[in-house]
């Protein structure tokens, strides 16, 4: 079995500083595997928010799969924005885009669909899923893979399709053909956990779609700051919701859900 830690729209330079430790000691307790952080790591792509964000990624454990979100890239600094929009963030935060991490029981690419032109919204290119195409019809067939992107790829029916990564269904068709289980994703601010069978009728295929809130943002979207816990096993996977209670001043275990997969399709099986 796995452990992940799934963090999301962290948004130094908004954050609650009342957060920042117990995080930190809770997510040292749950001993992950690796931790995924899902993009949004600033507020406006400023130095000293991207500075904050890394020493906070550095009191995490890793090995750590980080992509960007739409907010590491200057909104007011035009020339930034177009010519060098990832320049602090490959500075400060990593180098590497497409950061990999692969073991005996899980497979985790990350792939930035934070773009300068889009503003708040997301794209995938016809590149980048070429990539994901080899990079995970390449491992071993009985790992799980798992895909982290900040913008999603599906959401619940209520949420507007906008929000959708660009070219969604051209990369659930690759996923599909690669075997892909999970996608975590954030950007929207509030968690959820379905299958992806509703919105792509794929025949024989539907992946496990795993949104994370804010973890420490005071942008809250009438939800409390809470990140996931995903622990892998093979063809069962549960997601945990730990979210902030005041009360208590901890991050607290919330809800609770199993999924099981059956050929290529993740279907709910309990939840908590």
């Amino acid at each position: 079995m796995r452990t992940i830690v799934h963090l999301s729209d962290l948004h130094f330079g908004r954050v609650d500083q009342n957060l920042l430790r117990p995080l930190q000691e809770l997510v040292a307790r749950l001993a992950p595997d690796v931790v995924v952080v899902s993009g949004d790591l600033t507020q406006r792509a400023r130095t000293e928010e991207f500075k904050a964000a890394r020493a906070f990624l550095d009191t995490l454990p890793g090995p750590q799969i980080v992509v960007p979100g739409n907010h590491d890239i200057p909104l007011y600094n035009v020339a930034s924005r177009f010519l060098a929009p990832l320049r602090k963030y490959t500075r400060y935060v990593t180098l590497d885009l497409t950061p990999e991490y692969v073991d005996e029981e899980i497979a985790v690419l990350g792939i930035n669909t934070a773009r300068s032109l889009t503003f708040k919204d997301g794209r995938i290119n016809r590149e980048q899923i070429e990539q994901i195409r080899r990079r995970m019809g390449a491992v071993d067939p009985h790992l799980t893979r798992i895909i982290v992107t900040h913008h999603p790829f599906d959401l619940p029916e209520s949420f507007d399709k906008d929000d959708l990564v660009d070219r969604a269904p051209l990369a659930m068709r690759a996923f599909a053909e690669c075997g892909v289980d999970l996608l975590l994703a954030g950007h929207m601010h509030v968690s959820h956990a379905h299958n992806t069978a509703e919105r792509y009728e794929i025949s024989g295929y539907a992946a496990l779609m795993v949104q994370a809130g804010t973890a420490t943002s005071t942008r809250g979207r009438g939800e409390s700051n809470s990140f996931n816990v995903i622990r892998v096993e093979h063809d069962q996977v549960e997601v945990q919701r730990y979210s902030w209670v005041d009360g208590t001043g901890s991050f607290e275990l919330a809800h609770t859900e199993r999924f099981q997969r059956s050929g290529d399709t993740w279907s709910l099986t309990a939840a908590a």
